[in-house]
């Protein structure tokens, strides 16, 4: 029940570096006969720490907040205020989570598709039709699509990313005042410098995922080794013109 539809290279709305979001895919799905279209996508999944969160959006087109974009081309704030507009102008919307044990339990594949089942069934109208970005539902029992970076290019998606993202945000300044010393409220639970190094001083804490393999390297060192291990970036050198040219040759 899937439709692999991907975006075209050459479309106003596909492949195309910088596009916005756009109708297109949803306007497709309306001409195809159905009538309720959700946007699906996660945030998280690349985390070493916390959940991983879904949310699944059904724009209303004629109340859709201006400036809609993948969530990771926004400032916080602009996510923020995205946030409350999307929730409150959406025909639906909800969100779905699976918890750090769960994701070390089965894979995180595979929660984040439980998520985004939780997603579609926290809604108070079940869609007809989905759009989810790059992760096929084969479980869902909706017909829907799964196009290459639908949170770039596909206005519905790119909804669900900002709630997602925003969602999980705020449960990671939640467990940072619960498990203080990590700096969740910071990185969110990705795996930056400091994190790791917090790992090495501390070990895990109970929202670790654990099977991920950046947790364990990370704690088989001291800070001093860990720092010796992962040294600081060098900066860039700018290329001077005449650089370029020689480099090209």
């Amino acid at each position: 029940m899937e439709r692999d539809t991907r975006p075209e290279a050459k479309d106003g709305t596909g492949s195309s570096r910088g596009s916005r979001p756009s109708w297109r895919h949803e306007r497709r799905a309306l001409a195809l006969g159905f009538q309720c279209i959700a946007g699906i996508d996660e945030a998280g999944r690349g985390a070493l720490a916390g959940p991983v969160v879904a949310a699944a959006v059904v724009l209303d087109s004629r109340s859709c907040p201006k400036g809609i974009k993948d969530s990771k081309l926004l400032t916080a704030l602009a996510r923020e205020r995205l946030y409350e507009e999307i929730i409150s102008t959406a025909r639906a919307w909800g969100a779905g989570i699976a918890e750090a044990a769960e994701i070390d339990a089965c894979n995180v594949l595979e929660a984040t598709r439980r998520a985004m089942k939780r997603a579609v069934e926290a809604m108070t109208v079940r869609p007809d039709y989905l759009i989810v970005d790059a992760v096929p539902l084969p479980a869902i029992g909706i017909e829907h699509e799964h196009p290459i970076k639908a949170d770039r290019h596909v206005l519905s998606v790119a909804a669900a990313s900002i709630v997602a993202k925003v969602t999980r945000d705020r449960m990671l300044i939640v467990l940072d005042a619960e498990y203080g010393g990590y700096g969740f409220a910071i990185h969110k639970g990705y795996g930056t410098r400091e994190h790791f190094q917090a790992i090495a001083t501390r070990g895990l804490c109970p929202v670790h995922r654990r099977s991920f393999a950046d947790i364990s390297c990370g704690t088989l060192f001291s800070p001093e080794e860990f720092e010796a291990l992962v040294p600081a970036r060098p900066a860039r050198r700018m290329l001077r013109p005449a650089d370029a040219r020689g480099e090209a040759s």
